[in-house]
């Protein structure tokens, strides 16, 4: 999918569902309500996500530390940033992965590394996140209870999981059983026309190559990078307690009650779906979704202006930001090579 595309994709998407959410919930009292709403609730909101941000950056160059590698500060915000954009702009979240690993290269971070690095990233909130969902399901049932549709996303996010960390652990204990996986699709690339004959054996070393790279850096990360990583695994906890804390603003600033224990049950729950949804960046999932399950902790009339200012503060700002360092550092040409779209695309 090009850059383009997923943006037009993202912004339809979410215009749409959010126009839609909007229609049927709004009413008189959302814009009384909103009218009333304390201008500090919105402050620290904004003051929440710059932090968020920041200890995303410190997570990067924390684990950057753990692979025996070093990078900036500057460079954290920036593969943070870039991070929001391509997740954006691509189904399941995928696309801040490459642009991340490219941007470690050029900054001297070896292929292996860089997906090592990027890839604890994800997994360490995943994991986190994998550790709050079954307390929310325990706790709070009524998030699922008669949400036929939460429950089959929920279903399905469970069992991608479950595959993700399989062949994770596989690539750490079985790496020749990978490396005969990555052959095999060279392979068949080469059959359909993608990898050039003379460029099987090459690509083929450089597999296996930057598959014991990647090996070596897990290891580090848990022998003389611990404390490092150790480091990142607080940031990871900090950074969604940042962001959990959110709503609960949000939903003070209009005057509502709100227990923040259910607030960030819900937003665990919901945010660990967000990350396979088939959609670019969750698109019109995020919108209607948050909006269905928000409704337990506010009125109806509430609940889709709760759902997309949550989107806009933790997700619309950074991704804008995200579009223009991925411009300015990357250009179109080069981010829609990275995402493997074609020439004319």
């Amino acid at each position: 999918m090009s850059v383009r595309k997923g943006i037009a994709l993202f912004v339809g998407i979410s215009l749409a569902v959010s126009g839609a959410v909007l229609a049927s919930s709004a009413d008189r009292f959302t814009v009384d309500l909103l009218l009333s709403a304390k201008p500090r609730g919105l402050f620290l909101v904004l003051v929440l996500m710059v932090a968020a941000w920041s200890v995303d950056a410190l997570r990067f160059c924390a684990l950057s530390r753990a692979a025996d590698e070093h990078i900036g500060f500057r460079l954290g915000v920036e593969l943070t940033f870039l991070n929001y954009f391509g997740s954006a702009i691509t189904p399941m979240q995928s696309g801040g992965g490459p642009f991340q690993v490219y941007m470690l290269y050029r900054n001297d971070v070896p292929i292996g590394k860089g997906v090592a690095i990027t890839l604890t990233r994800t997994l360490l909130t995943l994991f986190i996140l994998g550790l709050v969902v079954p307390v929310a399901i325990v706790t709070t049932p009524e998030f699922l209870s008669g949400q036929h549709l939460m429950q089959g996303i929920f279903s399905y996010v469970v069992l991608f999981v479950v595959l993700t960390w399989t062949l994770v652990v596989l690539s750490l204990v079985r790496p020749q059983l990978v490396k005969r996986l990555g052959t095999a699709l060279t392979l068949l690339l080469k059959r359909l026309g993608f990898v050039k004959p003379r460029a099987v054996l090459r690509t083929v070393r450089r597999i296996n190559r930057e598959i014991d790279n990647y090996g070596e850096n897990f290891r580090l990360f848990f022998s003389t990078g611990k404390y490092h990583f150790a480091f990142a695994v607080f940031c990871s906890v900090l950074h969604l307690f940042l962001i959990f804390s959110v709503l609960p603003i949000l939903i003070w600033s209009v005057s509502l009650p709100c227990h923040y224990a259910q607030a960030l049950m819900a937003q665990a729950l919901f945010l660990f779906v967000l990350y396979f949804v088939p959609t670019p960046g969750g698109s019109g999932v995020a919108e209607g979704g948050g909006a269905i399950l928000f409704r337990l902790l506010v009125p109806w009339n509430m609940a889709g202006v709760m759902a997309i200012g949550w989107r806009f503060f933790t997700e619309y700002i950074a991704i804008g930001l995200g579009a223009f360092v991925a411009l300015r550092l990357l250009g179109w040409g080069l981010a829609d090579e990275l995402l493997g779209a074609k020439k004319d695309a």
